[in-house]
Order: C-alpha cells, then structure tokens, then sequence
C-alpha cells in the first residue's frame, strides 16, 4: 500500500545514510591520499580506472571528472580487461582500481596482471582486508557502515562514497596543476559552461547587422533602420565614424510622449547621447553584467574604439549565457 509518510521516511533515511558515509571519508584521507595524488601528479602518462558491477559506472564518472579538470584518463572494464583491454594501459600509465569488497574475481585476476606491467595500482575500496586493499599499491579507504538499501545489498552508500573519494583526487589534481577558468573552458567549449568562459561579444554581434544613422537623419530614416536591422535600436554615427549616442524602441516612444508633432526631429535630437558600449573582444558575460546593471537590452559593440556593430540581450539568451 502506498503510504505518503513512508516514501518521505524512507528518502531521507537515504539522504542521511549517504551524507554520513561522506562525512566517514574525512577520517580516511591521510597519507595513503596524499601518496595517490603525488603518484598520479609526477605520472607522465593516463589515469586508467576501472571496475565492476556498479564500481564500473562510478570508474566511468571519475575519468569524466578527471579528463574535465585536466587529469587524462580512460575508462577500462575489469571483465573487458582480462579478455584483451588490458593492451590500452601504457607503461607510464596509472591505474585505478574501483571495488567495495575487493574480492570479486574478475579483480582478483586484474590486479597483479596490471602490477606485472609494472604500473602503480591505486585501490578505491571498501575492504580492507581484501585482496584488492592488500594488493595494491596504494589503498583509499571508502568503508561505509551500511547501505541504503534495507537488505544492505544495493550499492548506494558505498557508490556516493566511490564517486566523492573520486572527486577528492581530482580537485586536489586540479589545484595542484594550476587549472584555471581558461583551462576549463578549453574541455567544455560546447557547453553554458564553457561559453560563459570563452564567448566573445564579437562572436555574436559580427552575426547581426549594423544599424546606424548620422546626427542629422530624419525620424523616418531612424524608424526604417530600427524596423529593417530587426535588433530594436541603432546607432548614432558622425562623419569620423564615432558614435554620438544611441535610439532605441524605448527612445522612440518617449519622443512621441514629449512632442506633438515629431515629424521634423532628426537623430541627434532623439537619441541618448551617453550610449553603452563594449569592445566586441570582452567576454560575452561582461556584456550581460553591463545590461543588468544599466538595465538596458542593447549594447553598442565597438572595434578599437570604431562602431562594429550592435549586441543584443536576445543573443545572449540564444547562446545560454542567460
């Protein structure tokens, strides 16, 4: 029977279980961890991590995390290891070895396999007592008081444990390799991410279109600019090529409140004359603290000091740095 007060009940002993085999991880790092992490630092080749069982799906997420901040890795099954992958590890390679009970047989047939190439072995693992712990080069302590599961079967605690220990080598790589901001977005240029990193304004406002009028250009000439251009404002250019200000939807409508017959207006008289602007090569993410702050939808984007152009808070919003 579905009980509502069970559900809740049982997520957050799930909840509670998972945060305090987390916690239990800071009792384990010690000099074993920092012996890892020097191993892998002064390594001049791959990380390869492997595992079994549901170890096998926290290796695969670690060499994610380590490949993403700069560490390269590569994924190898422990049963595809033994019938043949093994050929993938290079002698300066370092190897991971992911198992909470660090008995199952296809592990107990990988390791010293591994160590007779000569490669340093790394154990991620829950036993102590086992034959991956006692064979290892190195062994990370993941022990987890019980699982989640009820029956103490399911990996669960024991997984969330692989997975942080995991990050805890890769972030410490991470500062130790001087990673920074640029370096990530080298890694993750398809992503929000990454563009947020590495998008330049000039990257999308060399796409759109140019609107500009000189200082004397008539309220019909502005209008048709603004409407043709599509990017709900244009630019106010003198005969040096500089911009002078900037008119925009909203300019348009605050005109039509002030005169009655606007018909003979030009440019200089309805613009904002202190346009905001920025160079087309800042970040895109300048841009968009810039609109925030000014609270405005439109940038004029210049080129060593020379309009090129027009960036729009739509583009930003295309590209996800919204």
């Amino acid at each position: 029977m579905f009980s509502a007060e069970s559900v809740l009940e049982n997520a957050l002993d799930t909840i509670r279980l998972e945060a305090e085999s987390v916690t239990m991880l800071m009792k384990y790092i010690d000099v074993s961890f920092i012996e890892a992490v020097r191993t892998i630092h002064e390594s001049k080749g791959r990380v390869v991590v492997s595992g079994i069982g549901k170890s096998a799906i926290i290796a695969q997420k670690i060499v994610a995390t380590f490949n993403s901040t700069g560490t390269p890795s590569i994924y190898m099954h422990a049963a595809d290891a033994i019938h043949g992958d093994l050929g993938m590890i290079q002698p300066d390679d370092v190897a991971i070895v992911i198992s909470k009970s660090g008995n199952s047989p296809e592990i107990k047939v990988l390791v010293p396999l591994i160590k007779n190439f000569g490669n340093p072995v790394i154990a991620i693992c829950g036993n102590e007592g086992s034959h991956l712990a006692t064979h290892a080069d190195i062994c990370l302590n993941t022990t987890v008081a019980k699982e989640a599961c009820p029956h103490n079967l399911a990996p669960t605690t024991s997984t969330t444990a692989q997975m942080v220990m995991g990050d805890a080598l890769a972030v410490s790589l991470l500062h130790l390799k001087g990673f920074t901001e640029k370096d990530f977005a080298r890694y993750h240029p398809g992503g929000a991410l990454g563009k947020r990193l590495y998008l330049r304004v000039a990257d999308m406002s060399d796409a759109n279109a140019q609107p500009k009028v000189q200082p004397d250009s008539s309220l019909r000439e502005v209008i048709l600019e603004i409407s043709g251009k599509r990017l709900g404002a244009t630019a106010v250019i003198d005969e040096q090529g500089s911009v002078t200000g900037i008119i925009t939807d909203g300019d348009l409508r605050r005109m039509l409140e002030k005169h009655e017959n606007p018909g003979q207006l030009k440019a200089s008289e309805i613009c904002s004359p202190n346009a905001k602007s920025i160079e087309g090569s800042e970040l895109a993410t300048e841009a968009l603290a810039m609109m925030r702050s000014n609270n405005i939808s439109q940038l004029v984007v210049t080129k060593n000091g020379t309009y090129a152009g027009m960036l729009h808070i739509h583009d930003l919003m295309r590209e996800g740095i919204i």
